[in-house]
């Protein structure tokens, strides 16, 4: 099956009189639900449960549960009010065939879809606070405001190259430590800063990572609508000699814990993300100038993003017998 931004690009010239037909539709649905994506949504906390399952500390399946519910409603108001307000600017309107507002042509109806995922999102995690500490809602909440900075108006920070940081920040200290939390017994209410950054920092970095990927197809349609992403500022071929730093400063702050003895050697079970980071690597080397054959290096960086998180948060609950 190929992968949905591949199936997409072969619609990224059409105009709206060359509709696709509706096997192409179809594949434009897929790619426009993103559901590979919200492997980013949900990994601060299992990260969190493997951390803390490691260490012989409970985990609390019930709040697992409600922050893994929350924490994708959240994400689906993020890519949902993404579409929206990119939708305002332009900078969709050929480029993104995919775009729920493209396919849809209902700008108000996905606005209101948007802002209901965001409205059950927090209620959801309003609960997990509920049974746990309010701060975990106060966490959850700078994430999303972190996520509205990124897009909305008047920021629109993404559009000025600090999405990245934004992200990082997001999916780092803040989600992991909002995770650690939820997860605690409602007793333990300081915010662990430390624990969060040393077992978020790398992780997020390879979240980071599938965001910056997402620029290097659509260089030319972000420029001339004034999206200076990271890739329009540097160029294509300077952004993607960047990609091999993003792989190896991510493991780097996984490893750093294990060679200081702090974390098991069983954590180092997050390198089985090194096969899409090579091919990633490789293929933005070789083919970082021609956007029609790099529109995948988002799913492969997604991939070593997802192998690797999923590896370390096993890796790190596999060390309570190692």
């Amino acid at each position: 099956m190929p992968e949905p931004e591949v199936v997409a690009s072969r619609y990224a010239d059409a105009t709206p009189a060359a509709a696709p037909g509706p096997a192409g539709r179809r594949d434009l649905w897929k790619a426009a639900l993103k559901w590979p994506m919200y492997a980013v949504a949900v990994m601060p906390v299992l990260l969190a449960a493997g951390w803390r399952w490691g260490r012989g500390e409970a985990v609390r399946l019930d709040q697992l549960l409600l922050f893994l519910g929350a924490a994708v409603l959240l994400l689906a108001w993020e890519n949902l009010a993404n579409d929206v307000f990119d939708a305002d600017t332009g900078v969709d309107t050929r480029g993104k065939p995919h775009s729920v507002v493209n396919l849809t042509g209902r700008r108000d109806r996905v606005a209101l879809l948007a802002n209901g995922a965001l409205a059950l999102g927090l209620l959801l995690m309003a609960l997990v606070a509920w049974r746990s500490t309010p701060l975990v809602l106060g966490l959850v909440l700078g994430c999303c405001g972190l996520g509205y900075l990124y897009q909305g108006p008047p920021f629109r920070l993404g559009y000025r190259g600090l999405g990245e940081p934004l992200c990082w920040l997001a999916f780092g200290p803040l989600a992991t430590a909002a995770g650690l939390l939820a997860l605690a017994p409602p007793t333990d209410a300081a915010i662990p800063w430390r624990s969060a950054l040393a077992l978020g920092s790398g992780p997020a970095l390879a979240t980071t990572l599938v965001l910056f990927c997402s620029h290097f197809h659509q260089v030319e349609e972000d420029a001339a609508y004034g999206k200076r992403s990271p890739v329009v500022q540097l160029g294509p071929r300077t952004a993607a000699a960047l990609v091999p730093w993003f792989v190896a400063s991510s493991l780097a702050l996984q490893w750093a814990p294990v060679l200081a003895g702090v974390w098991p050697l069983t954590a180092l079970l997050g390198a089985v993300g090194l096969a899409p980071a090579r091919a990633l690597i490789a293929l933005l080397q070789q083919h970082h100038h021609a956007p029609e054959r790099i529109v995948g290096s988002k799913f492969l960086a997604l991939r070593f993003q997802t192998f690797n998180g999923l590896g370390l948060a096993l890796g790190l609950a596999l060390g309570r017998w190692f």
